[in-house]
C-alpha cells in the first residue's frame, strides 16, 4: 500500500517537530518535507509532490490561505489541510473557498490528526468536530457570492498581508523585488478598492479575512 506523503508548513519549529513525531509513528504516513513560510511551502510542493499538505493558516510573508490558493492554481488535485487555533466561521469559509481539503484545529488529538490526513488523501473534506457541519453547506450555497476581499488580486492580497505584518513600503519592495513606487501604488489601490483610508483599517481588514492571525 502506497505511503501517504505529507508536507508540514508552519513557522513554529516545535509544532512542526511535534507533528512530525506524531505522523511518523503512523503506519503508511511519511513526512517528506517541512516549510516555515508560504514561499518555502510552494517550493517544497513543487519539489516533493506531497499527497497532503498540513498548512498553518498564519505564517509570515505569505499566509496559509494564499499559499493554498497558489498551490491549487498549479495543481487542483493537491490536498491541503489548514491548521489553525481559530474556529471563526470566516476563517473556515475562506479556507474552503480557496479549495482546502480540510480545516483542523490545533488542539486536535493524535487520532483526529490521523483521520484528517487519511481523509484528505482519499479525496474527502475534513472539518474538526467543533466546527459546525453547516459551514460546508453554506459555502456550497453561497460560493458565487463575492466580497471586497474576493475582488483583490493575488498580489494585492500579498501586499495587504505584508502591510498588516508591519513592514514598511521599502521593506515590502525588497521582499517582492519591485520598486517602492509600485508598493505605494498597491497600497493606494487597496485603500480605494476597500474604501479604507488608514493603515490601521487595512490591518483590521487583513485580520478579519484570515491574512494575519489576531495573535500576530
Amino acid at each position: 500500500m502506497k505511503s501517504i506523503r505529507v508536507l508540514l508548513a508552519d513557522d513554529h519549529t516545535l509544532l512542526r517537530a511535534g507533528l512530525r513525531t506524531l505522523l511518523q509513528k503512523l503506519e503508511g504516513i511519511t513526512v517528506v518535507a517541512e516549510a516555515k513560510n508560504g514561499h518555502e511551502a510552494l517550493s517544497m510542493v513543487e519539489a516533493q509532490h506531497p499527497d497532503v499538505v498540513l498548512m498553518d493558516i498564519a505564517m509570515p510573508l505569505l499566509n496559509g490561505l494564499e499559499t493554498t490558493a497558489r498551490i491549487l492554481e498549479k495543481d487542483n488535485h493537491a490536498r491541503v489541510i489548514i491548521l489553525s487555533m481559530h474556529s471563526n466561521e470566516e476563517y473556515v469559509l475562506r479556507a474552503l473557498r480557496v479549495g482546502a481539503a480540510g480545516y483542523l484545529l490545533k488542539d486536535a488529538g493524535p487520532d483526529e490528526l490521523e483521520h484528517a490526513v487519511r481523509s484528505a488523501a482519499q479525496g474527502e473534506v475534513y472539518l474538526s468536530p467543533p466546527i459546525s457541519k453547516q459551514v460546508a453547506q453554506y459555502v456550497r450555497r453561497t460560493g458565487k457570492e463575492t466580497s471586497p476581499f474576493d475582488s483583490l488580486t493575488s498580489r494585492q492580497r500579498e501586499v495587504l498581508q505584508l502591510i498588516a505584518e508591519g513592514h514598511t513600503n521599502r521593506k515590502i519592495a525588497q521582499l517582492l523585488g519591485v520598486g517602492v513606487k509600485t508598493v505605494e501604488s498597491h497600497r493606494a489601490n487597496l485603500m480605494k478598492r476597500l474604501d479604507i483610508h488608514d493603515t490601521a483599517g487595512l490591518v483590521w481588514f487583513a485580520i478579519q479575512n484570515g491574512l494575519v492571525a489576531p495573535e500576530r
